[in-house]
């Protein structure tokens, strides 16, 4: 491959994701609720995510992925109802807000696996690396050191895109230190994180 297609591809992949789509608008949500670093765990797992698309489009799985469509339907479902339950959760925990100061993040295992279940059923992604990328790389010709380039440049561009949403929501979470504060927080992050719940279960790929 030619730096001129790495560059091409990065370009296309910070548009993507930067771009709100549920990812984004999950991720925001859980730094809102349990702040930065929660909230990287979450982009991780978002990465993973990606990484797992890229794999599945250089290395010609691209029939597989098609023939799984009735379980990507079932882990889009899936995906839907975790994130329902996240929403549920955040919501109840502000029946119980303390000051933001006085609260233990969640745990990173979780933010995690949210983000990876978010990206695996997110079509948005999979438009972009089954549809969209063979259109602006010759697949074909990725050999194994191009692929590793490619999995460098995708976690540097997602790390890029998403650091500031996660950083400036967490600056958002800490502007108050109050309980009521806290409250109508996770309150928010609950709608936000349910309307992500109910765009992931109705959108088709």
């Amino acid at each position: 491959m030619t730096m001129a297609g790495f560059l091409a591809y990065a370009l296309a992949l910070g548009v993507a994701a930067a771009i709100p789509g549920p990812g984004v608008v999950a991720l925001v949500a859980r730094a809102l609720a349990s702040g930065f670093w929660a909230g990287m765990a979450f982009a991780a797992g978002l990465m993973l995510g990606d990484l797992t698309f890229l794999a599945a489009a250089v290395f010609g799985l691209t029939r597989v992925a098609e023939a799984l469509g009735d379980v990507f339907v079932v882990v889009r479902i899936g995906a839907g109802l975790y994130l329902g339950y996240l929403a549920i959760h955040l919501w109840r925990a502000a029946a119980r807000a303390q000051p933001v100061a006085s609260r233990s993040a969640d745990r990173p295992l979780a933010s995690f696996l949210a983000g990876l279940t978010v990206t695996l059923a997110n079509p948005k992604t999979i438009v972009f690396y089954l549809a969209v990328l063979p259109t602006l790389l010759d697949l074909r010709a990725v050999s194994l050191s191009d692929f590793a380039v490619l999995v460098a440049v995708t976690a540097l561009v997602l790390v890029a895109v998403m650091t500031p949403y996660a950083a400036l929501a967490s600056r958002a979470r800490h502007a108050l230190q109050t309980a009521a504060f806290h409250r109508r927080l996770n309150r928010s992050a609950a709608a936000i994180m349910a309307g992500a719940a109910i765009w992931t279960v109705a959108r088709r790929a």
